[in-house]
């Protein structure tokens, strides 16, 4: 699978500090602090547990009240899913931060992998409900906004973000493979 692939190319290139990280470190340089703080941390929260996966909760309950029971459990799965992927690649390749290179643990972002699972796994799970692209829209929005605030404000380097959007991508696959409405479920249709 491609996303798994370049998951491997950037955590390798982050390891060696190989020749991906100078674009990567000039990119993050042209960018950082482009935007006032107070705008990037307020997108950048929009990735906070507190604020993200509660969005998912909603959407889950809706979809378990509708009954797609395994693309509620997919989804929920797939959430706790982020901090088992995600936490032993921070700790591996223990990466500096942009504006704080004496830390460690910035690769890949867990703001951007909780935004895309919770706001992108609920689009997936109202999606069959709305027959309307506003759910996907909006959680395209939400992580993008996420994913950028992290990098203006320069709380993360952008391949950071890359990869954690790579990281999810299986993820989010999963959550719609098992979410496919029932074309027998009258309750489906209905809605």
């Amino acid at each position: 699978m491609f996303s798994l692939s370049a998951v491997a190319l950037i955590t390798w290139q982050v390891l060696v500090r190989g020749p991906l990280l100078a674009p990567d470190a000039r990119l993050s340089r042209a960018l950082v602090r482009t935007v006032p703080d107070a705008v990037t941390e307020r997108l950048s929260d929009l990735g906070n547990v507190p604020v993200a996966v509660p969005v998912l909760l909603l959407a889950v309950a809706y979809a378990v009240r509708r009954g797609d029971r395994l693309g509620a459990a997919a989804a929920a799965l797939a959430m706790a899913l982020v901090p088992a992927l995600v936490v032993p690649l921070k700790e591996w390749t223990a990466r500096p931060g942009p504006l704080e290179p004496w830390a460690a643990g910035y690769f890949p972002s867990g703001h951007t992998a909780t935004a895309a699972v919770a706001y992108l796994g609920a689009a997936l799970l109202l999606s069959p409900y709305t027959r309307r692209p506003w759910p996907t829209a909006a959680a395209l929005v939400l992580t993008g906004a996420t994913a950028a605030g992290l990098v203006l404000r320069g709380f993360h380097w952008p391949l950071d973000v890359v990869a954690s959007l790579l990281v999810c991508a299986p993820l989010l696959l999963g959550v719609r493979w098992f979410s496919r409405p029932d074309p027998r479920s009258t309750r489906r249709s209905s809605g």
